[in-house]
């Protein structure tokens, strides 16, 4: 989940200097209130966000299933990233992780415990066709059977991601989303789990955060695979954007009554003063982080005239791929961590630059992202300005601060203060008019944070990764008490 690093190293577009911090860090702006140690919702209720809200909560297979060898799974791109690379913080992999293909029962009856309503997670696609395509492994499918019928017995709703950043290495070893071939590859992965989970699962994303697998593995490097090229980011994007549409289509086709979304990465873009010069350079930003996917899905086409570098990927077309890139979704995910503050710079094709958080005083959170809870009311106010989104959903919000762990119990004020403050900003959106009915927490428990290994903690249960015990956050009996 973390993006701020590649932005810097990458020199060519700026759009790494926003995938900086997945999170914002939580000093809220209102008077606490505590009940048996637990610091209450100020100025909200549950009730504020009407009977039909969606309450929920994500995760994804790679950050926490482990078992990474066992059962027929074969060696995923992450897996082969961070065995061979060493990009990740203290070299840490999530070949254990939190351990959830064994102890998903527990993490599911958890989530229950907490009031949640939907409980939102990811295939792994090396667990279920080991090969990328052709032969499929019975022991993934009925793994993923499991959690869906335990979702299901406990009254939680299923919510299933296809692609959240993990393919076969096998696939990536050929290309990966530089590839073509990738049309056809992914096209068969959504065929097979849509037929196999279709008659259980209603609720479909097809993926997740493409600007993030696509500039922090083939621009940056410094997520999977651990590319440089912007020939190879461009070709990415471009296959990216096509398949989340045919899988979609896919989806559609195979699963009746089905409700298709898919998620885009998002960050408030603000210049750092009036001038026309920093203006402009923040609208080019925004392109780049928060136009580049969604525009081309609604026929829109990519934004080549705010960021005109973007015309380079014109030469990776074939003939009909206008009309292949749109699909029309019943909703949207908004994922949203952290403002970000921009100003023009010399660097090539994005000709802006991040003023950094750390240079202007304001809270953020261990990985230096800025928390700012207006920024998701400004995102829903924007993203509701497309006419073709007809629902919204926030899909990942969360924060990564330091827990207190003492006499068995993790005190996180901080993160209570954030979701707080977040939903305050929800609130303000639907009493608006802005059409968004659903809000998702980032995370269950803690989990492997890509290439922040597991330094950094989002989860509303604290893992302890030697024993795998599971401890509830006061922010977990926070949720349990707002959401009763």
């Amino acid at each position: 989940m973390n993006r701020r690093e590649w932005i810097k190293r990458s020199g060519y577009t700026g759009l790494s200097i926003l995938l900086v911090n997945n999170i914002g860090a939580g000093k809220s702006k209102n008077e606490e209130i505590i009940v048996d140690g637990i610091r209450e919702a100020t100025e909200i209720t549950k009730s504020d966000f009407g009977p039909d809200f969606i309450w929920g909560i994500a995760s994804a297979a790679y950050q926490t299933e482990g078992a990474w060898n066992i059962d027929g799974k074969s060696e995923s791109n992450w897996d082969h990233f961070t065995h061979n690379t060493g990009k990740v913080e203290r070299g840490e992999n999530a070949d254990d992780s939190t351990d959830f293909y064994h102890r998903f029962e527990e993490d599911i009856e958890l989530v229950k415990s907490m009031n949640f309503q939907v409980f939102r997670f990811s295939l792994s696609w090396s667990r279920i066709l080991p090969n990328g395509i052709g032969s499929i492994n019975q022991k993934g499918l009925d793994f993923y059977h499991r959690v869906i019928d335990k979702c299901i017995s406990v009254g939680l709703e299923p919510w299933i991601t296809i692609y959240h950043w993990d393919m076969p290495q096998v696939l990536e070893a050929q290309g990966g989303w530089t590839s073509r071939q990738m049309l056809d590859w992914f096209s068969e992965y959504v065929d097979v789990v849509t037929r196999e989970f279709g008659l259980k699962v209603k609720n479909w994303i097809v993926m997740n955060e493409q600007l993030s697998y696509t500039a922090g593995g083939y621009l940056a490097g410094v997520l999977a695979p651990g590319r440089k090229s912007i020939g190879g980011f461009l070709k990415a994007v471009h296959h990216s954007v096509l398949c989340n549409a045919i899988g979609a289509t896919i989806v559609r086709r195979n699963v009746e009554g089905a409700n298709i979304g898919t998620t885009f990465f998002t960050s408030y873009i603000e210049p750092v003063n009036q001038e026309k010069k920093n203006i402009e350079a923040a609208a080019r930003v925004d392109a780049a982080v928060n136009r580049l996917f969604i525009e081309p899905s609604m026929g829109m086409g990519y934004p080549v005239e705010t960021l005109p570098v973007l015309k380079k990927i014109s030469k990776y077309f074939e003939a009909g791929d206008e009309q292949l890139m749109i699909f029309d979704f019943d909703f949207i995910g908004i994922q949203y961590y952290f403002r970000s503050i921009v100003e023009k710079s010399i660097i090539p094709g994005i000709r802006a630059n991040e003023v950094k958080a750390s240079e202007r005083g304001v809270e953020v959170n261990e990985m230096g992202g800025e928390i700012y809870p207006e920024g998701l009311y400004h995102i829903l106010k924007k993203f509701s300005g497309y006419k073709r989104i007809r629902n919204m959903l926030v899909t990942e919000n969360g924060v990564c601060v330091p827990d207190q762990y003492e006499n068995g119990r993790i005190q996180d004020n901080r993160r209570i203060g954030f979701f707080n403050d977040h939903l305050l900003a929800v609130r303000m959106a639907k009493e608006e008019g802005i059409n968004v009915n659903g809000y998702m927490v980032w995370s269950p428990t803690d989990n492997f944070e890509w290439d922040k290994g597991y330094r950094t903690r989002f989860g509303l249960v604290y893992i302890d990764y030697q024993t795998k015990e599971r401890i509830m956050k006061d922010s977990g009996l926070w949720f349990r008490n707002f959401l009763k």
